[in-house]
């Protein structure tokens, strides 16, 4: 088979993804090997993966392709998320364009178009996990609204409901206007923005004296029920029993004394708005104030407001100031910096309103979540950045409110009569007989709570219910699949999700969820900004992966991805993986050209060649510190040490040390040695890049089994003595072939090479190659040779011996300007270990090293010097 000029990624991906299917290679069952086991967090039923999923899936297959491959039973669960509140938002757009609006609407037909979007988009995310190459055991596709899930839980609720873990009562919660539901307190983003402080004045009732108050928002001064001071401050204690008039309304309310007001801050007198801010909202109940709602559930003002009614509350706010200025009670304005609170989900401003919700009481189940991580149980990684997040959060844990009042989702389970009382049950016929048993009453119409759940509150149970293990708690497989092995998602769901998924495993399962958790890091363009729809700086994965292939988008992002750090995402890194695929299929090209030149057996005497015996010690290295790395969870450094052994190591040294000359024979053994060596490196890469792998492991010989299920082979001792000669090596034929480069020798002239070493016998094994890379004849010498081109490399000396003439000067000028470096690079080294604090506090490896660099240093000036001396 005639190989294309480069390696072409199209058709190998295909061919490969369908031949794993075909062979069941991604499918896993409970057996006698242990498990490793991988849930995907899963991505929005409607959405896309963005860069962001493409790191963290890569992730994930990276290490379950390596689990596989090491004999563990592995196992990764792909699904989505129904995600009540994004998804919900794009049905009702999608109805709006075919001109129905929800409204008009039954729940159960809106919920048909729902399901019918579901159908139509779901499935685009899971075409690109599959075109990324991940291997999932797509028989397991969980959805949190497939029927098992449903029913596991409204079973979690009613359960946490019968424990008393979850209650139903008023509370001041975030309330998002756009989506029009509830939000927990987890799902609002702060941020800093420039806003305006507004000096109003209030009238004292019976007087002609004024209060002056600041607010940051005139609109909701139609809600005020009170102006409250404090008691210590000496300027209002005169108001004492007195009503202030409320501007734009006209209402008496009445001056109240609290400690909570700060007298320093603004004019020291507070509005008091119960119905619109928490703090407020406490002062009312101490109190015993009127609780007065100017705002309907869409954000526009409710008949309460009296004014302005049925306006945007941003457009009643410019009017306000502008009466308020109109009936000269505006005292002034001034810029003022603030935190406001914004929809995670739709960027609305976030109200906060008093409402009616569900909430579950958190305390109790975080104490167990933090313990496991806290005791090591669960390992974090990297844990120096994110132990202390995941601890701050469960230590400062809120009630989290469940209720969302939206028609896309799990339906709350509570069954109401006309008199508003409740029970929680499963279903109608368990919720009439416990109402029967809890208010005498046999015949009775209920209807279920028109909310839904946080979607959180289905897939804190990811990691059990993927398996059954609610609705059938003892199951072979949730005994054998759980806890998990290792869960890799991004940083920013770490309370939302994560600690919420070590809660639901506590409390169901007594047991962990998973064993390590692995943080991603961000992904950013090049100029460090986050990638965004709206910045149009997020590249579309199914175009990247058309133009560079799979392997080397999954190449780009890892190669640039230090864990759990923010990446800044390229795509010269990309091409950089596009050209390393080409590396690749072009040393296969060389490699297969020799398959005809192969010498009968055994044909070099004794040991096997130097080139050999060094790469398999340098092969066993790395696969020992490839394994170190990776169970360290520093994937992108592993892919650089690989990457440097394919690319370095294999292409550049030894394919060149073992290369046959023109129209010469190669030994057999060395042939089949550098088969079995690209073998080993398409194996040792594969989890990273798997489909280059999987075709050129196959085209390098025949072979009956498949990379994608080959166990790895154990490591052996890597030989130390053999890896210090072939640096030397490679050190010297560098800094010949940049000395002959200099002194414009032709690589294709011969010179005679003398060696002057203290220790002579270290060049024995790799003469031969020293000779043939350098084209040079070798010879030793005790001292220095005349009218020579002299290179030092550590102690040693090399004296480049030729007919040709040489040019002095040009020689002189350059070993001037090497000596005048060699002595500011001593000079550094000296300053280092000159620094006490350095000596004492450094490892002693650091300062070993530091110490070598001044004695090579030393020996370079000399050998420098003495050549100077020489010309």
């Amino acid at each position: 088979m005639e190989l294309s000029k480069n390696y072409i990624p199209a058709q190998a991906e295909s061919k490969w993804y369908k031949h794993w299917l075909d062979k069941q290679y991604f499918k896993s069952v409970p057996d006698h090997r242990k498990a490793f086991t991988v849930v995907i967090p899963p991505p929005n039923v409607t959405g896309v993966l963005h860069m962001g999923h493409t790191l963290n899936e890569t992730v994930q297959d990276i290490l379950v392709r390596k689990a596989r491959m090491s004999g563990f039973n592995a196992c990764w669960v792909p699904g989505s998320d129904h995600a009540s509140i994004a998804t919900e938002a794009k049905v009702v757009h999608m109805l709006k364009e075919k001109g129905i609006d929800k409204n008009t609407l039954s729940r159960e037909k809106f919920l048909e178009h729902a399901f019918e979007w579901k159908e139509k988009y779901g499935g685009i995310i899971y075409s690109q996990i599959a075109k990324l190459g991940c291997s999932v055991d797509w028989d397991r596709t969980n959805f949190t609204m497939d029927d098992h899930y449903y029913k596991a839980v409204i079973k979690v609720f009613v359960d946490l409901y019968e424990k008393g873990l979850v209650y139903r009562g008023a509370r001041m919660i975030n309330w998002d206007p756009s989506a029009k539901t509830a939000l927990s307190d987890e799902e609002v983003e702060y941020k800093e923005i420039q806003g305006k402080l507004y000096h109003v004045k209030y009238q004292v009732a019976g007087t002609g004296d004024h209060i002056i108050i600041a607010t940051q928002r005139p609109e909701t001064i139609m809600g005020d029920t009170a102006i409250c001071v404090n008691p210590t401050d000496e300027r209002y204690k005169h108001l004492k029993g007195k009503h202030a008039i409320v501007p734009l309304v006209n209402r008496k309310v009445p001056i109240i004394f609290d400690e909570y007001v700060d007298k320093e801050f603004g004019t020291g007198a507070l509005k008091v708005t119960p119905a619109h801010d928490i703090n407020d909202y406490n002062l009312g109940l101490k109190h015993n104030l009127e609780i007065v709602d100017t705002l309907n559930d869409d954000g526009t003002l409710s008949e309460a407001a009296q004014v302005f009614v049925g306006l945007d509350r941003f457009e009643a706010r410019k009017k306000a100031i502008e009466q308020l200025a109109a009936e000269g009670l505006l005292h002034k304005e001034e810029e003022y910096t603030t935190r406001l609170g914004f929809s995670q989900r739709t960027n609305a401003v976030v109200e906060p309103r008093i409402s009616t919700q569900w909430f579950v009481k958190m305390k109790e189940l975080a104490e167990p979540a933090l313990k496991e991580v806290t005791e090591g149980r669960i390992k974090i990684h990297p844990g120096d950045k994110f132990l202390a997040t995941y601890k701050y959060w469960l230590e400062n844990v809120k009630d989290w409110c469940i209720s969302r009042q939206l028609w896309w989702g799990q339906r709350i389970p509570a069954w109401y009569d006309k008199e508003g009382r409740f029970v929680v049950a499963e279903t109608l016929e368990e919720a009439k007989v416990k109402f029967n048993q809890q208010y005498n009453i046999p015949e009775v119409w209920l209807t279920q709570d028109e909310d839904v759940l946080d979607t959180w509150f289905s897939s804190w149970l990811w990691p059990v219910e993927v398996f059954n293990g609610i609705n059938e708690p003892g199951n072979k497989e949730i005994n054998y699949y759980y806890p998990t092995s290792v869960l890799v998602t991004g940083q920013d769901i770490i309370f939302f999700w994560v600690a919420r998924m070590v809660m639901a495993g506590m409390h169901y399962r007594n047991e962990r969820p998973f064993e390590h958790v692995y943080f991603t890091g961000m992904v950013r363009d090049k100029q460090g900004r986050k990638m965004s729809k709206q910045l149009g700086n997020s590249p579309d994965l199914l175009e990247l992966i058309d133009k560079y292939g799979a392997d080397a988008v999954r190449f780009g992002i890892m190669i640039s991805s230090p864990a759990g750090n923010d990446l800044l995402f390229d795509e010269a890194s990309l091409e950089q993986g596009r050209n390393f695929n080409n590396k690749m299929w072009n040393a296969l090209k060389l490699i297969r050209m020799w398959e005809n030149r192969k010498a009968g057996p055994g044909q070099f005497q004794g040991n096997a060649p130097f080139a050999v015996e060094w790469f398999e010690s340098r092969l066993n290295k790395v696969r020992t510190d490839v394994d170190a790395l990776m169970a360290q969870f520093r994937l992108s450094e592993a892919l650089k040490t690989i990457y440097s052994l394919v690319w370095d190591d294999f292409c550049s040294w030894y394919l060149e040390w073992i290369k046959p000359g023109f129209e010469q024979p190669i030994d057999t053994v060395v042939y089949n040695k550098t088969v079995y060596f690209f073998e080993q490196l398409m194996q040792l890469l594969h989890p990273y890049m798997p489909f280059i792998t999987e075709e050129l492991y196959h085209l390098i010989d025949e072979h009956q089994d498949d990379l994608c299920v080959k166990q790895f082979e154990p490591t052996q001792t890597a030989d130390k003595k053999i890896l210090e000669d072939a640096e030397l090596l490679k050190q010297v034929i560098t800094a010949i072939r940049e000395a002959r480069t200099k002194n414009q020798l032709k690589p294709k002239d011969q010179v005679v090479l003398h060696i002057q070493a203290a220790s002579p016998e270290k060049y024995q094994a790799i003469e031969s190659i020293l000779a043939k890379q350098v084209n040079a004849a070798i010879a030793f010498t005790s001292e220095g040779i005349p009218n020579s081109i002299v290179v030092a490399v550590e102690k040693d000396k090399f004296f480049i011996a030729t007919d040709q003439a040489l040019d002095t000067a040009g020689l002189k000028d350059e070993l001037l300007k090497d000596l005048e470096y060699q002595r500011n690079f001593l000079a550094s080294v000296m300053k280092k270990l000159g620094n006490e604090r350095f000596v004492q506090n450094a490892k002693a490896e650091v300062v070993d090293l530091e110490r070598k660099k001044q004695a090579d240093a030393e020996a370079r000036i000399k050998t420098i010097e003495e050549s100077l001396a020489n010309l």
